[in-house]
């Protein structure tokens, strides 16, 4: 069950393995993937499990890794320093993300402004989506080592709510954030995310024009999204992984708004994850749970960009 990549200074991957809570590494040569450790506390469970990875900033430096998973009592964001032979010095920086057996949450990236950014779930109780202060339904947003930001809209973790399942969040290069955000029955989302704004859930899914409540950039059926990861580049073009959807789908910034989505890439089955590097979109497939998987499913591989 691979769920995340990260891309390594030399240009090898990391990939997390959901369920085998393992961190793996592929090589520059595409070879077989090498089990770097088996993660500690790990409690899979459903869509929990060992989930998003982030690499520090100053990488090269520090040799920080960053692991979002899900552990007995909640879900976590754990600090680590990284070699090819393992990983040490476990350090919890951020705990108390609520865990369930679905929407967990789980992605990791840093910011344009250096801050760690960390997408979470409501656990399967809406409600917590609205609480600000609940860590659960949000986007968060720490310091490298996990304490609040002063500028923090609420004075705590929280960036923004009414969120019920955040998997994918990346920025432009005018620092324009967006968000993907799994609908429940009937509407996904595509969202550009302000600090303290209330995205509506359990009250709104999809279109909206209620008081309060900042409406969604795009939406789709869930049958043709269920967006996992998302990448976008400088120019404010967006790549959105759909898993139930089984495509990735592609749209843009235009003015105030985004363009008409269009499919960019299908028939690879579920897609969890999608990065930008250099003039390539990684992909990573993710059929062997609820998809149908085939011979040398799960995948990760890369498409040249328009």
């Amino acid at each position: 069950m691979p769920w995340d990549l990260a891309v390594l200074p030399d240009g090898s991957y990391l990939v997390t393995l959901r369920d085998r809570a393992e961190l793996v590494r592929i090589g520059v040569d595409g070879g077989a993937p090498a089990v770097v450790a088996t993660v500690d506390g790990v409690a899979p469970d459903g869509e929990g499990g060992l989930l998003g990875i982030a690499l520090s900033p100053a990488f090269a430096q520090d040799q920080f890794a960053y692991l979002y998973y899900t552990a007995v009592q909640d879900n976590r964001v754990v600090r680590y320093r990284y070699a090819d032979t393992g990983l040490s010095d476990p350090t919890p920086i951020v705990t108390g993300i609520p865990k369930a057996g679905n929407h967990n949450g789980g992605r990791l990236r840093f910011g344009p402004d250096g801050r760690l950014y960390i997408g979470t779930g409501d656990a399967g109780h809406s409600e917590l989506s609205q609480d600000r202060s609940s860590l659960g339904g949000k986007l968060l947003r720490v310091e490298a080592d996990g304490s609040v930001p002063r500028d923090n809209p609420f004075g705590n973790a929280v960036y923004s709510y009414g969120h019920r399942n955040v998997q994918g969040f990346g920025w432009d290069a005018a620092g324009t954030m967006y968000a993907s955000e799994f609908g429940q029955n009937t509407w996904d989302e595509l969202n550009v995310i302000t600090p303290g704004a209330n995205y509506g859930w359990p009250q709104t899914e999809g279109e909206t024009e209620a008081a309060g409540i900042t409406a969604p950039e795009l939406v789709w059926r869930t049958s043709e999204a269920s967006p996992s990861g998302i990448a976008v580049d400088p120019d404010g073009v967006v790549y959105l992984a759909a898993l139930r959807g089984e495509r990735v789908w592609r749209t843009s910034r235009e003015g105030e708004g985004m363009s008409d989505p269009e499919v960019f890439l299908d028939g690879y089955g579920r897609i969890r994850d999608v990065a930008i590097v250099g003039d390539e979109l990684l992909v990573l497939t993710n059929n062997t749970a609820r998809g149908t998987p085939r011979d040398g499913d799960d995948r990760l591989f890369a498409v040249p960009l328009p």
